[in-house]
């Protein structure tokens, strides 16, 4: 084959693409057809990267938001030379393959965040680009710009369509990020055919209104065009940039270019072997011959990061506290001490042993960890006051201030959760944000792809439970704690007083494998006693807070549970029950998920199986509870929406008081 062609190079990605998908027998072969001529300029003029270590600290991170065209992405990799090797995208869409229906940070090399559901690879990729800016910030000095790369994203109409969309391209705005550049593939089709009928916003315009710069009308399909956009987005260093170009889905299948038909099916073979003849493709299925392979690999990559270390080097030799610093963000190690300041911060609350809201414990906790932290960056959806999510040390990341950390996100939870991801998955950052629980729902999207992606963001929730009193059942949750829990590798926390708040803290900060979801109450939580075991032990998830005097004996006594605010409604009852001649042991359970993950031997320990008389007490659905006391046991509390009326008015008119626990103890006695 001669020196191949740039459409050459773009067609070698439609193609991989197309017999991909028709070998899976499903898949989305319209949208890689028709960006391939865009990424074809891109990666191979522009994108800094290095195949050969795809977490180099200082690459360019590529973001394919409509994640349905994951094929593209999988093209890219294995052309420019990552550990994807043909055998992979021949198993396109099969198990254990690494490459998935959609592309999967932890699948597949090369993939810097899992995108699927439409607007949120946007929204993580505002999140990579604050995290440059404000790293930065920080680290940068004359003649060493350490931290340089810029974030690249290719969308399309349905991820322009999502509310998310606009919640993140107003914040990108907002914040200045020149190094975000993003392609709107402007094709007029989605799923349900033509979009003239549901998509008719001047999109143009709505992103010139968030403060962007915008590129219009660029042809999709000419490199000369795409080549100036990007050169013009490039000089731009104030404003993030929209570039709008025209294509047209399924390019270069006769039958079916620009039509929703080349969206979500496979092609057929009669129409691939047609696109072969227009374009000139004369190769077979998944042969790709060794000019091409040049073509795409040319560029040099590696030896950008071969420069960068060498930059890094002379960098460490004037400013070393710096880079060891940076390096110590970057790789996610914790800085050394933490643990002990830790634990010497529970030690000395439960020797204080405050009474507050836990939502004021959380924000005790930010004050004593903030400090050890710099890596530490978070915000609230407009709630700081009530999130009590600000501490002393926060800075907002519209300054200039080198440790500036604190995020005013406005209301937009959804955006919120998802640039947080963007910005843990970025490296360098941990990363926590804030709203009331029951607006969880806001955000409950990017909260699963939190845990699948997975990401290590702290979520704060605050306003518990009913005990929020008087906004009324729109702002009291019920069921959102459960649905929390039911999300896989996610971590929830509930804490009972001040001590749990802290300790939830200090594993959310120290957990390396997911996210957190740290759960506060509005009004004040008693103090409980512990001793050393028993503050060790909250870390496990739960455990015994209080046992007999006389001890336990699981086949006579009654096991009662309780989280959070209902906590003390247990240890209230178990002193009633004793004082009438049943003994009780009460088990604090701040978070079923880590109790669940602990060794059976634990397990049994706390919970014994030859305990049957079991009552659990929380402000929440009771269907959730089954596990644990069986069909046998009772459970306290609500499968009804709440009320709106003072919190001491609320916890008795929905039966969830002392009272009720000793009856329903009583009755299994």
């Amino acid at each position: 084959m001669s020196q191949p062609s740039r459409r050459d190079l773009a067609n070698a990605v439609r193609f991989l693409a197309a017999d991909a998908v028709e070998q899976a027998k499903s898949g989305h072969p319209g949208m890689p057809m028709g960006m391939a001529d865009i990424a074809e300029v891109l990666w191979n003029d522009f994108l800094r990267h290095n195949p050969n270590n795809p977490h180099w600290a200082n690459r360019d991170r590529f973001v394919l938001s409509n994640g349905h065209g994951s094929m593209l992405q999988y093209a890219l990799l294995h052309l420019a030379g990552y550990d994807l090797p043909m055998d992979e995208i021949k198993r396109f869409r099969q198990l254990h393959s690494k490459t998935a229906g959609h592309p999967e940070r932890h699948e597949t090399p090369g993939v810097e965040t899992t995108t699927g559901p439409l607007g949120q690879g946007l929204a993580n990729a505002v999140g990579f680009a604050l995290a440059e800016k404000l790293l930065a910030q920080r680290f940068n000095r004359e003649g060493f710009d350490l931290i340089d790369h810029r974030t690249w994203v290719f969308l399309g109409d349905g991820c322009l369509m999502e509310g998310i969309s606009h919640e993140a391209a107003s914040l990108a705005g907002t914040w200045g990020l020149g190094k975000l550049i993003c392609f709107w593939d402007d094709n007029h089709i989605s799923i349900d055919g033509n979009t003239d009928g549901w998509f008719t916003d001047d999109t143009a315009a709505r992103f010139e209104a968030y403060g962007w710069q915008v590129i219009r009308k660029v042809d999709g399909h000419d490199a000369v065009e795409i080549q100036q956009a990007i050169k013009t987005a490039v000089a731009e260093t104030n404003k993030p940039t929209l570039i709008c170009c025209r294509t047209v889905i399924g390019f270069g299948a006769p039958t079916k270019q620009g039509k929703e038909s080349a969206h979500g099916a496979p092609l057929g073979k009669d129409e691939i072997a047609a696109a072969r003849t227009q374009l000139g493709w004369p190769h077979t299925p998944f042969e790709i011959p060794a000019a091409i392979y040049e073509g795409w690999r040319k560029n040099g990559t590696a030896s950008r990061e071969t420069e960068w270390n060498a930059l890094f080097d002379a960098y460490a030799g004037q400013y070393p506290t710096q880079a060891a610093e940076l390096t110590r963000r970057l790789s996610g190690e914790l800085p050394e001490g933490f643990a002990e300041a830790a634990q010497a911060y529970l030690e000395k609350l439960q020797a204080d042993g405050p009474v507050v809201a836990s939502r004021k414990a959380s924000q005790m906790a930010l004050e004593a960890f903030g400090p050890l932290l710099p890596e530490l960056i978070g915000g609230s959806a407009d709630l700081a006051h009530s999130n009590l999510t600000l501490w002393k040390g926060s800075k907002s990341v519209t300054s200039n201030d080198a440790n500036a950390n604190y995020v005013y996100f406005g209301v937009r939870e959804f955006g919120m959760s998802a640039i947080c991801n963007g910005l843990a998955l970025h490296g360098g950052f941990l990363p926590y944000d804030a709203t009331f629980l029951v607006f969880s729902d806001y955000s409950r999207n990017a909260l699963r792809m939190s845990a699948l992606i997975p990401a290590n963001v702290v979520h704060v929730f605050t306003h518990d439970s009913i005990g929020l009193g008087e906004d009324g059942p729109t702002h009291q949750p019920v069921e959102h704690l459960a649905s929390l829990r039911y999300i896989p590798n996610n971590e929830v926390w509930r804490p009972c007083d001040a001590v749990e708040s802290a300790a939830a803290w200090q594993r959310a900060v120290e957990r390396r494998d997911g996210p957190t979801c740290l759960v506060f109450s509005r009004q004040n939580l008693a103090h409980q006693a512990r001793d050393a075991k028993q503050l060790g032990d909250i870390a496990r998830g739960a455990y015994v807070l209080h046992e007999p005097a006389s001890g336990f004996e699981p086949g006579k006594d009654i096991l009662l549970i309780g989280t959070g605010s209902e906590v003390d409604l247990a240890m209230q009852a178990a002193k009633r029950l004793e004082s009438e001649g049943l003994r009780a042991r009460v088990v604090s359970m701040p978070s079923s998920n880590r109790f669940d993950r602990q060794p059976a031997e634990y397990r049994e320990s706390v919970l014994p199986s030859s305990c049957r008389k079991r009552v659990a007490v929380e402000a929440g659905v009771t269907d959730f509870w089954r596990k644990y006391v069986g069909l046998e046991g009772a459970v306290i509390g609500i499968d009804s929406f709440g009320a709106s009326a003072p919190a001491e008015h609320l916890y008795p008119h929905f039966g969830i008081t002392a009272d009720a626990v000793v009856a329903a103890a009583k009755a299994l006695a």
